[in-house]
């Protein structure tokens, strides 16, 4: 499937964690489209550098390369006076940096589930916090990532499952007192997407089994199907979301017991 028609010329957009995976996809297309991508990472520099390559390969503009812990105060200081120096504004924020502990729930320690509550639901505060300013007028557009796991008990998810839940609660919470400034903020939940991020899960080839098995699109979602959804949540088409969870998962996930539906397939 192509790209659905956006333009989001003369745009400035954050994306974090954006050097592989969904966030890479994402950087992509919103370059595609016409933004001007700042790319953040935190450790691979050369991964970031490909990811930029691809923007440029999609006719984006020039892109940006930022370095950053996302749960750290001072590296988001410095993230956004860059930012500020080299853009002036930001008009689209796509939070999808995210880490985690997948442990069985008696193995998790205090500082396991500490680590990832703060890179994946406390960092999205500091980083809505300070991209205000910058989008102060400009009807800035935020959108998070989360997963399936928000909702639904999968093995070895728990710290990881309950950040995400938590980042679901703070986007709609924040949608109430953004809205009124001009500011949209969404979240996105992919299904299970083969990246690389699954090469953590014990039980990862059962897993993608499962699940292209019972989704009713024939299909997993890939990057690009996740890409465009955030395209379209932060274009003007999607003026009145707000606060809301939309699930990227062919369907899978509307599947009542899906192993006792094998027949009807």
């Amino acid at each position: 499937m192509g790209s659905v028609r956006i333009d989001l010329s003369k745009k400035f957009a954050l994306v974090t964690g954006g050097s592989r995976g969904i966030g890479r996809a994402i950087a992509v297309e919103l370059g595609r489209c016409g933004a001007r991508v700042a790319v953040n990472y935190l450790r691979n520099r050369a991964a970031a550098e490909e990811t930029a390559a691809a923007v440029r390969a999609a006719g984006g503009p020039e892109p940006l390369i930022v370095k950053a812990n996302v749960a750290d105060e001072e590296h988001l200081d410095r993230l956004f006076a860059e930012l500020k120096e080299k853009f002036g504004a930001l008009d689209i924020l796509g939070s999808n940096a995210a880490s985690g502990v997948l442990k069985p729930a008696a193995e998790i320690t205090a500082r396991h589930f500490e680590w990832t509550m703060a890179i994946n639901a406390q960092a999205l505060l500091g980083l809505v916090q300070r991209a205000l300013p910058l989008m102060e007028g400009r009807g800035g557009r935020v959108v998070a990532v989360s997963s399936l796991g928000a909702t639904r008990a999968i093995p070895y998810y728990t710290a990881v499952g309950a950040s995400k839940g938590a980042l679901e609660s703070l986007v709609r919470h924040l949608a109430m007192e953004l809205g009124p400034r001009g500011v949209r903020i969404n979240t996105v939940s992919p299904g299970v997407v083969a990246t690389d991020a699954l090469k953590h899960f014990p039980n990862r080839e059962a897993m993608l089994e499962t699940n292209r098995r019972h989704t009713p699109a024939g299909r997993l979602a890939t990057p690009e199907d996740v890409a465009r959804v955030v395209a379209w949540l932060v274009s003007d088409a999607a003026e009145m979301i707000h606060g809301q969870t939309i699930v990227v998962d062919g369907g899978y996930s509307v599947v009542a017991w899906p192993e006792n539906n094998e027949g009807a397939r």
